[in-house]
């Protein structure tokens, strides 16, 4: 297994004390930091939804390209915060509909809604009324907090 492999199989394990060792080696190495970043600290997908958990957070999983109703049935289902993530401007497009969607079905209310992704920022999230938005995965945590009243 080759660097960048390992550090993308200790971030899905959530081994933060690895992960930093081996970001470290593979700088070391001479891997670019983009390299690093691309294909092995984005590669583990979801790192939003792996700091959360190890803040005590129970997270599912809804997958990429989810259809608004499976957000929709989530909520009815229990969830607390809805968090959706946009990489390019084509996936931003569906962050709004879903949460249209939970205020048509009356959750809005209930469940907070929270948006992050590289190209999102908080005047997007502002627009589409998102409850959150958090640019990272360390401030996905402290605004998940303040949603559920914690922080």
């Amino acid at each position: 297994m080759d660097t960048l492999q390992a550090i993308a199989e200790n971030l899905k394990e959530g081994q933060a004390a690895k992960v930093k060792e081996l970001t470290q080696a593979a700088l070391d190495e001479g891997i670019s930091p983009d390299d690093v970043l691309d294909n092995g600290l984005i590669a583990g997908k979801n790192v939003v939804g792996i700091v959360l958990k190890g803040a005590g957070f129970e997270v599912t999983d809804l997958g990429v390209n989810t259809p608004t109703q499976k957000f929709v049935e989530a909520a009815q289902n229990g969830a607390q915060i809805i968090g959706m993530s946009a990489l390019l401007t084509t996936t931003m497009q569906h962050m709004q509909p879903v949460i249209d969607a939970l205020e048509k079905a009356g959750l809005k209310g209930r469940v907070k809604t929270m948006i992050g992704g590289c190209i999102v920022t908080q005047e997007y999230a502002d627009s589409i009324r998102a409850d959150g938005y958090a640019p990272d995965a360390g401030s996905a945590v402290d605004k998940a907090k303040e949603l559920m009243g914690l922080a």
